[in-house]
């Protein structure tokens, strides 16, 4: 062999510093990748979560408005009286109705008794719940109904129902609220008195419209919260003048 040959042969090698030097170049930039794909998966991440939580929020606002103005006008039974009285409970945090909607079926199942209130939240504020239970008949639905009390303001006869309570199949509508109330609209009969929006229903019959306050705990301009909902009852209003039983 040549020298010029075995010059070049010794040439051609790579020698230690070089390969650590390829190596740590190469680990800098595998640690760099992984770094901006975390970053990526945790904006992913965030983002997708936001997305959800404002669809939860947006679709349980439209599930409280159909469950409303899906509202049948029944008579039912009430205690041990044997005339039948509108079944409608109105109350500034508990509410009762039957209602064409369902969470299960929407509006192609079977009506249901629908009862929605308001319960303390698990670390703090409150929520919006409701219960569902399948409307059998004017009998089903009047084993709720107590007694038939009288208003001391209008002396109308009212119908006294049993308390509510959440249980394992109780839906959440409406989590970390720092407020939630209700209220219900009526014309009244002298047209020349403006309407109310009352905070308890005593009078016969069904209100115009319900409304359902939600104040959110942490009100975060990034996201969606629960809002004011208002669901008008395309019903008649005389209860004398509509008569539903199944």
């Amino acid at each position: 062999m040549s020298r010029a040959a075995a010059n070049r042969s010794r040439e051609a090698g790579v020698t230690l510093i070089e390969v650590l030097v390829a190596v740590t170049l190469l680990s800098l930039l595998t640690a760099g990748m992984l770094v901006a794909m975390r970053i990526g998966f945790d904006s992913f991440t965030r983002v997708d979560t936001h997305l959800m939580d404002n669809r939860r929020v947006a679709g349980a606002q439209r599930i409280v408005e159909e469950e409303l103005e899906g509202l049948i006008p029944v008579f039912t039974p009430c205690g041990e009286q044997p005339a039948k009285m509108p079944f409608f409970q109105g109350e500034p945090q508990t509410m009762r109705l039957v209602s064409n909607f369902s969470l299960s079926q929407g509006w192609r199942g079977r009506p249901q008794i629908l009862e929605i209130f308001v319960i303390p939240g698990e670390e703090a504020g409150v929520r919006l719940v409701v219960n569902e239970i399948p409307y059998t008949g004017a009998v089903n639905a009047g084993m709720l109904c107590l007694a038939i009390a009288t208003d001391p303001q209008t002396g109308l006869a009212i119908p006294h129902f049993a308390p509510v309570a959440a249980g394992p199949h109780s839906f959440v509508l409406a989590d970390k609220l720092a407020a939630c109330r209700f209220a219900y609209y009526t014309q009244p009969a002298d047209t020349n008195l403006k309407p109310l929006w009352k905070d308890r229903w005593t009078a016969r019959g069904w209100p115009q419209a319900i409304r359902i306050e939600m104040a959110p705990l942490d009100p975060d301009p990034s996201r969606l919260h629960p809002i004011t909902v208002v669901a008008p009852l395309h019903i008649q209003r005389n209860p004398e003048m509509h008569y539903v039983e199944y």
